[in-house]
């Protein structure tokens, strides 16, 4: 057993810990049994503690509002206040006090009731009178009649207290440390926190309690720091968190200001010294991480939770997980069974069709502000239901010294899944602890008394499913259930409701997800409450009700990406074997083969190293086209004319002219007998090389024509006279000498110019990117755009489909690099370089750009960084190409040379 049984949980609720000192509890004092109990005397701000050292005596509770007098006694049994007399001790007399960890055992408080007098003496008698006044000082802020102005005057204490005192400078770990800035904050733990000082310095971060609780300094290395996080605290933005893990659910310090700007410095600071350390990550970039698998669920929605301001150490702001599982009753769990899951299109509220209609029926007749459920699904309550067997001190904190009533406690995982579907006010969710790997909070390890049920029998460990055969196997089969391909396929859903666009407005009431106003963030505007007692009374009952997560979400969430749904082109005839059902290693296809080549060489893709260079042109090169054999390159340059050169004789074998106009991109028709080149005197060319001359000539646009791309006979052109065409008859082998009739299937109209297009693998969709920073995505079945997204400040350079087409990739004058979700046209990745990424290819994970300054760059886009770069072109990379097997790439730029790059691994 410990020592120091005394913690900040035997306070209430929003009270604070001043001071304490060493002291006698004298029992029956002058009579012949006079007996003296050593401890600690502690003052709070609305009750005074006194804690034994034996730990068989119990720990003694005064609230102050039950104090009649407080004063010194003298050595004659006399009791007054504020008599010269040198020694003394300290009499209160009171109506009521409690009895707290009587031999160490937590357990319900006992109360006391009646007149009585208790008589303590402290060890340093000279401090008497100065606790004796700051006793009355604070009992005076107990006794007034609004809880308001009760609060007004203990706050106006503690910062007096503050004011008078500062940060302990011979705590610093170095005397070379230079601090930095320092200011008032408190510590924030569940249900209580502890004021102090905050110190940072050029090393290191430090917390200094005033009361010296629980011990003298905390201090964290800033080197140590992974994250930081601003936070809600109270509905203010005064909340700081620090974690100086990866993926820990609890951080290492979370810190309350007094003043936002306070707390933003403090960021500010941090953040700057772990710029050079630790990428800033946001919502986008972990949703890229989880759609391609790098990220599990139960990760990605730990991640959401921290970047919602959710936290361990705020009770009414605890983590939120979704219940996964809807059957608690078979003896085995099947999760290929669709069955088996809950429906995460819903809220709880809406799981049960009858009662959801009678929640709908009172919504309809009720006065605005409207709301379909009274409570909440996270809130302290809850939170301290599931974990009332690891931290029974926080349910007593919570409850005033009691444990909920027997039959409301957790004493079942059906029967609380059966309230939660059936209950007229139970719309709980779960937490986290549910899909981790620590049991305790379903096994009554303690050996608490949590009391009798009706039925006669002890609440002690949570009843399991029958599936399950221990807690652990419980906790295993629900991490899988969190993982398995349904939930994969379906968790963006219940994102959408807790985190994203459906949490609030029009959405929210088609989806049956409206909760009552104060819940949501900006329901309700402290500052605009004049009167303090409506003030106080607000925020403890927005406090205890719980609250929706900040929203990070305004669009439809994308969907994870699973092997059931992986798209492949069209061509393959070949598609991915479902998980549980692996290709057994000696029917390898040679598509498997080739993917698996392909990936090598992307991991190997900064070992690029260049081959050789030919300077062939006299302007910047535009476009590369490369003949399946690989022997002729084609290239379209600024200077008007499109190049053949040969790669095995490293000469150049012809130099076509068509008009005197910059040509802007070349293509390869199938059989490598036609090139097909754009130009700005808004032409596209058709050159034969069997022949040796212009075989056609379609004058398509009004005005120059930027890129082409061609796919199954049909030819698309982007151009700036703000139109993307889709021309038919476009055949691969155009070897009749005639002229052909290109006719116009389709036209896709934008505001502005045009500046570039892309296809998809499988031909079915367009990305283009205009001059002003738009990416829209194009469904060429319907000829319609699915989405218009304002991407880039200034033009779009390049743009592109990841090979299975969940994603579009574009780069900008902006020189970000930003990553768009095809389903949801989401903006779930933005990565910014210091000048535009001219072109690119990229596999879906990692980037090859070509900069304006010439390097070669690789991207992590996982990761979020950039992670190699290579010298290259004297001027900006201004088009790239890469064969099959992504063994061999050529560059062009504006440096009028081509170079030939090899991967060396």
């Amino acid at each position: 057993f410990s020592k120091y049984r005394f913690s900040l949980l035997l306070l209430n609720l929003e009270e604070y810990y001043f001071e304490q000192h060493t002291a006698n509890h004298i029992q029956n004092k002058g009579g012949h049994n006079e007996r003296k109990i050593r401890g600690s005397f502690k003052i709070c701000s609305k009750s005074v503690i006194f804690e034994p050292d034996t730990i068989s005596q119990p720990i003694i509770k005064i609230p102050l509002r039950d104090c009649i007098k407080i004063g010194k006694q003298e050595e004659n049994g006399s009791s007054q206040h504020f008599t010269k007399a040198k020694s003394g001790a300290i009499s209160l007399l009171f109506s009521q006090v409690y009895f707290i960890k009587e031999h160490n055992i937590v357990a319900p408080y006992k109360i006391e009731r009646g007149k009585m007098e208790y008589v303590f003496e402290l060890d340093v008698s000279g401090k008497v009178e100065d606790v004796v006044e700051t006793l009355l000082q604070l009992h005076r802020a107990s006794c007034l009649d609004k809880l308001g102005d009760q609060t007004a005057m203990i706050t106006a204490i503690l910062q007096s207290r503050l004011a008078r005192t500062s940060f302990d400078k011979n705590r610093l770990q170095s005397v070379s440390e230079q601090p930095h800035m320092e200011c008032k904050a408190e510590m924030v733990t569940p249900l209580v926190t502890n004021p102090g000082h905050v110190c940072i310095t050029d090393t290191n971060l430090y917390f200094q309690p005033l009361n010296g609780y629980p011990k003298p300094v905390v201090q964290i290395t800033l080197q140590d720091v992974r994250r930081i996080y601003k936070r809600r605290h109270g509905l203010m933005p005064l909340g700081l968190e620090v974690f100086c893990t990866e993926d820990d659910l609890c951080s290492d310090i979370y810190l309350k200001f007094y003043e936002p700007q306070d707390r933003d410095d403090l960021y500010f600071y941090i953040a700057t010294y772990l710029e050079h350390h630790v990428a800033e990550r946001t919502a986008e970039s972990y949703t890229l991480q989880w759609q391609r698998g790098h990220l599990s669920n139960r990760q990605y929605l730990l991640h959401l939770n921290n970047l919602a301001d959710r936290s361990c150490n705020d009770l009414s702001q605890y983590p939120v997980f979704p219940w996964i599982i809807s059957d608690f009753c078979s003896a085995e769990l099947d999760l290929s069974n669709p069955g088996t899951f809950r429906d995460l299109s819903r809220p709880v509220g809406a799981l049960n069709k009858e009662r959801l209609e009678r929640l709908l029926s009172r919504y309809q007749e009720m006065p605005e502000p409207k709301f379909m459920y009274g409570s909440h699904y996270s809130s302290p309550g809850y939170v301290l239901f599931y974990l009332v067997r690891i931290a029974p001190e926080y349910m007593l904190c919570l409850q005033n010294g009691r444990f909920d009533n027997a039959d409301r406690m957790f004493n079942s995982i059906a029967e609380t899944w059966k309230n939660c579907l059936d209950g007229a006010t139970d719309f709980k969710e779960l937490i986290p602890e549910f899909y981790g790997d620590d049991v305790s909070f379903l096994v009554n390890s303690l050996k608490l008394d949590l009391g009798k049920r009706q039925g006669g029998q002890m609440v002690d460990d949570v009843e399991l499913p029958p599936w399950a055969r221990s807690p652990e196997d419980f906790l295993q089969k629900s991490r899988d259930a969190l993982e398995s391909t349904y939930v994969s396929e379906h968790l963006h859903e219940w994102i959408d409701l807790v985190f994203g666009y459906k949490q609030k407005g029009s959405d929210a009431v088609e989806a049956h997800n409206v909760f009552h106003p104060l819940t949501y963030e900006g329901g309700v505007d402290l500052n605009s409450i004049e009167d303090p007692d409506e003030k106080v009374a607000m925020l403890t009952q927005i406090l205890e009700f719980g609250q929706t997560p900040k929203q990070l979400f305004v669009t439809p969430h994308p969907r994870r990406i699973t092997p059931r749904f992986k798209s492949f082109p069209q061509t393959c005839g070949h598609t991915a074997s479902l998980e549980g059902s692996p290709v057994s290693p000696g029917e390898e296809s040679f598509e498997d083969l080739t993917e698996e080549s392909k990936t090598l060489a992307w991991s190997n893709i900064s070992k690029l190293q260049l081959h050789e260079q030919h300077k062939i042109h006299k302007e910047a090169v535009t476009g590369i086209a490369v003949t399946c054999n690989g022997s002729s390159v084609f290239t379209t340059s600024q200077d008007s004319t499109l190049k053949m050169f040969s790669k095995e004789s490293k000469m150049l074998q012809r130099s076509i002219s068509f008009s005197n106009m910059a040509l802007s991109s070349c293509l390869l028709l199938p059989g490598d007998a036609t090139v097909i080149s754009s130009s700005w005197d808004n032409n596209v060319y058709f050159y034969s090389i069997a022949f040796g001359r212009r075989q056609d000539t379609l004058m398509g646009h009004d005005d120059a024509v930027s890129k082409i791309c061609w796919r199954d006979s049909r030819l698309y052109s982007g151009s700036w006279d703000s139109t993307v065409k889709v021309w038919s008859g476009v055949p691969a082998e155009m070897t009749c000498p005639r002229r052909h009739q290109f006719d116009t299937l389709a036209e896709l109209e934008h505001d502005v110019g045009v500046d570039t297009i892309s296809l998809n693998a499988t031909g079915t969709m367009l990305v283009s990117g205009t001059r002003e920073g738009t990416v829209s995505i194009w469904d060429l079945t319907t000829a319609t755009a699915l989405h218009q997204i304002p991407c880039h400040s200034g033009t779009v350079c390049d743009a592109a489909f990841s090979p299975d087409s969940r994603h579009v990739l574009s780069t900008g004058a902006d020189g970000c690099l930003n990553v768009t979700d095809v389903q949801t046209g989401m903006l779930i990745s933005s990565m910014a370089s210091d000048e535009p990424q001219r072109c690119f290819i990229w596999d879906g994970n990692s980037v090859l750009s070509g900069s304006q300054s010439g390097e070669l760059l690789v991207w992590d886009l996982l990761a979020g960084k950039m992670s190699e770069r290579i010298p290259g072109h004297t001027g900006a990379v201004t088009c790239m190409w890469m064969n099959e097997q992504c063994s061999s790439i050529i560059t062009g730029g504006e440096d009028r040379q081509i170079m030939f790059w090899k991967l060396q691994y």
